[in-house]
């Protein structure tokens, strides 16, 4: 396998980390004091057990090497961030546009930040790429991979209640569904952990590595959200056997069967329904649970995430 130079952002920790698993070099520009979330420099945060492949290098410095493409994961990146960062000879590389999202202006009629033949438009679901407009831009799906627990980590849905994985999930409201998570959990037990947990009563922040542990004692997983791509918290739960109740939207709907292996309604009250079952009826969990974890080995697994990105970044650099 060639092993391509690739120059990307730190936008998704969670995506960057399973994306440095295919093996190739990934580059990360960094800026002294930069944050996470959507500033795209913090380069090796420590939520992350990185890989050596992943590589780190001063923004300013970034024109001083030589890469074979350039991956794009926002809006800034595309717009700002290569025009202040990478040398006229760099702007000519293969380029990849990677769209986490569905469109947020307009479900349906919003055009893309990108317009351009040259450029592959790389999509995380088919859901995203059915709903952008993405005019003259060609497009793929590369669905999500995730790795498996660790050997000899078991689902054993110890504690009576669910859990959910939302990032600031107070401060980005409805879309997340924020106000489904309250009316959820006046009425079931429910925990939440992720960044900005303590706008919502919530845990706190879990490191990633010790994420399937922590995972596996609860009964289910609840995923409140309304509008949005498909959670890569998601796959991890469904990898650690957690049966998944959420709102049948988007691509989950492709992802879980109702009665099969989660819980799927538009229905709030009908969730609420199920996860009191699921308290009730830890066999059923079980039941529900193993058919998830199938699926997502089946779906999501690594290996097959590692050869679709391998095979995208051959095609562009070709």
């Amino acid at each position: 396998m060639r092993r391509y130079r690739v120059l990307t952002w730190h936008v998704h920790g969670s995506y960057l980390y399973y994306l440095a698993q295919t093996g190739h070099e990934i580059w990360l520009p960094v800026r002294p004091g930069a944050g996470r979330g959507a500033d795209g420099y913090p380069g090796r945060t420590p939520s992350y057990p990185w890989p050596d492949n992943v590589r780190e290098v001063p923004a300013d410095r970034v024109r001083d090497l030589e890469f074979d493409l350039v991956l794009f994961q926002s809006r800034k990146n595309w717009l700002e961030d290569q025009w202040e960062i990478l040398s006229v000879d760099q702007r000519r590389l293969p380029k990849i546009y990677l769209e986490h999202d569905p469109p947020r202006e307009h479900p349906t009629d919003t055009l893309h930040p990108v317009d351009d033949p040259g450029v592959l438009l790389v999509h995380v679901t088919p859901f995203n790429r059915l709903m952008w407009d993405a005019r003259r831009t060609p497009t793929v799906v590369i669905e999500h991979g995730v790795t498996e627990p660790p050997a000899g980590l078991q689902w054993t849905g110890e504690l009576a209640k669910g859990v959910t994985v939302v990032n600031h999930l107070r401060r980005r409201g409805r879309r997340l569904g924020a106000d489904v998570f309250e009316q959820c959990r006046g009425a079931v037990p429910l925990d939440l952990v992720g960044m900005g947990w303590e706008e919502s009563d919530g845990l706190g922040e879990i490191p990633h590595a010790a994420l399937p542990a922590f995972l596996a004692r609860y009964r289910f997983f609840f995923n409140p959200i309304r509008y949005t791509s498909l959670g890569l918290s998601i796959c991890e739960a469904m990898m650690t056997g957690l049966p998944v109740v959420g709102l049948a939207t988007t691509e989950l709907v492709t992802v879980i069967r109702d009665g099969e292996s989660g819980i799927l309604s538009t229905r709030p009250e009908r969730l609420v329904e199920g996860m009191r079952e699921l308290i009730r009826d830890p066999g059923e969990a079980r039941r529900l649970g193993e058919a998830a974890r199938r699926i997502a080995r089946e779906r999501f697994g690594i290996a097959r995430f590692a050869r679709d990105w391998t095979d995208v970044f051959g095609r562009v650099c070709a």
